[in-house]
């Protein structure tokens, strides 16, 4: 018999919804109010309600919310989850297939030096300092190298894309571009986090290694090929016979959860199918901008912000926090991307300026580290020092991405002539033939 949530649980789930929504809309309209993304405001949110400080301070409301009824918050955590999904679903029908394959070499070259650099930096930086990094000594340092590395090099698709759509530009030649480099980064960055779980549970099973990775190679291409003409056909139906714009949204909808389902049985992350599915979307001239709007709004307001709450409501920051080994993290993490993306960036074409603010943009990290730190802290392969460390590193970078990356875009600007201003105005566009 399925057990299902009792009139208790209901009660504690529905309170952990509500409260967790207002304080994190709160904040983040807060974050927008004074021109910085919204996702700030969001995690700050979940910081705030957390072990962190209503735990510390109020432990007996922070226990009632949240853990009187264990199974009320891991229904809140699925819901989160479902949130994370569709918000990158949206975010994929903001990507344009043509801009990306103008773009795809300039991209390309941006996130593979922001991954290789990094990787390479992580992985040496464990493999040389192993004793001083971590509690747990072992002779196999193999498997910590490669999660350090992976852990670090990785770009968040989900909060890049809502970085860029809090600020505005994700529709812009760096926004795309950024975008772009992103989903590719996260794509391999998965490949190696489908590696290391199969170190961690099977071994040295190459096999399976390879063939979840052909596998969800060809379910992409499927998807932006086949399955993109086979949705314009749905959706064209769907406006014909059903009542708009519930029809589209449905079948919206329900393709996002079969995608996401797709890529996480082949073993790659949900959110990767959730967002080919938006792409193919976004390019079916049946799914109106009005129908894109009226769910951009609904996702990006009510359901996303459980997600980036839920980051902090995790963990304790003030019992697990180590200053040295937060400081090295954030460090190596954040100059080894810096200075990959940046050079890749530059490479493709970009001013430095331009370069700087791609190379913030692809600094961002998010759950996917999160997700990974809190398997190897299940499989000792870190401790709880290591994983707070990763989760403030994770904070922080979401945190400074979008400010800076609006910062020296402007400076960019500034540095230009009026009639200059006006030409890289239009070069920013999306209607612009201009490439990099």
């Amino acid at each position: 018999m399925v057990s299902r949530l009792n009139s208790a649980e209901v009660l504690s789930f529905l309170i952990i919804v509500s409260v967790v929504l207002i304080t994190s809309r709160l904040l983040g309209e807060l974050f927008r109010k004074i021109k910085q993304p919204a996702v700030i405001g969001e995690i700050l949110a979940g910081i705030v309600l957390g072990p962190s400080l209503l735990g510390r301070f109020f432990p007996n409301a922070f226990h009632f919310v949240f853990l009187s009824q264990p199974k009320a918050y891991s229904s809140f955590d699925g819901l989160a989850n479902v949130g994370i999904i569709f918000l990158m679903f949206v975010a994929g029908m903001e990507v344009n297939l043509k801009n990306i394959k103008k773009k795809g070499k300039h991209a390309a070259a941006i996130s593979l030096a922001g991954l290789i650099f990094p990787f390479s930096i992580g992985f040496f930086s464990v493999w040389f300092f192993y004793d001083q990094l971590f509690l747990n000594h072992t002779d196999n340092k193999l498997i910590p190298a490669l999660f350090f590395g992976t852990a670090l090099s990785i770009t968040a698709l989900s909060v890049c894309a809502k970085i860029l759509m809090d600020l505005n530009i994700i529709k812009t030649k760096i926004g795309m571009l950024t975008l772009t480099a992103a989903m590719i980064d996260d794509f391999f960055g998965w490949v190696l986090f489908s590696i290391i779980l199969q170190l961690i549970n099977h071994g040295s099973d190459v096999m399976g290694v390879v063939k979840s990775i052909s596998s969800v190679v060809l379910f992409a291409v499927f998807l932006l090929t086949i399955g993109k003409w086979i949705i314009d056909k749905m959706l064209f139906l769907a406006n014909k016979y059903l009542t708009p714009p519930g029809g589209a949204i449905t079948v919206g909808i329900c393709l996002c959860l079969l995608a996401a389902v797709m890529t996480e049985y082949l073993g790659i992350r949900g959110i990767f199918g959730a967002f080919l599915v938006g792409v193919a979307f976004g390019d079916s001239k049946h799914f109106s901008e009005r129908t894109e709007d009226i769910l951009y709004q609904f996702i990006t307001n009510i359901i996303a912000p459980f997600f980036f709450a839920s980051i902090g409501l995790r963990l304790n920051f003030i019992t697990n926090f180590n200053l040295n080994v937060v400081l090295f993290i954030f460090i190596i993490a954040c100059v080894a991307k810096m200075i990959g993306a940046g050079v890749g960036s530059w490479l493709s074409g970009l001013k430095r300026n331009e370069s700087i603010a791609v190379a913030f943009g692809m600094n961002a990290r998010g759950g996917q580290e999160i997700v990974l730190g809190a398997l190897a802290l299940q499989s000792g392969i870190i401790d709880e020092r290591i994983f707070v460390g990763l989760v403030v590193m994770t904070i922080a970078t979401i945190l400074m991405s979008g400010p800076m990356m609006k910062f020296f875009i402007r400076r960019h600007e500034l540095t230009l002539d009026p009639t200059s201003q006006n030409r890289y105005a239009k070069l920013l566009s999306n209607d612009s033939d201009n490439i990099i």
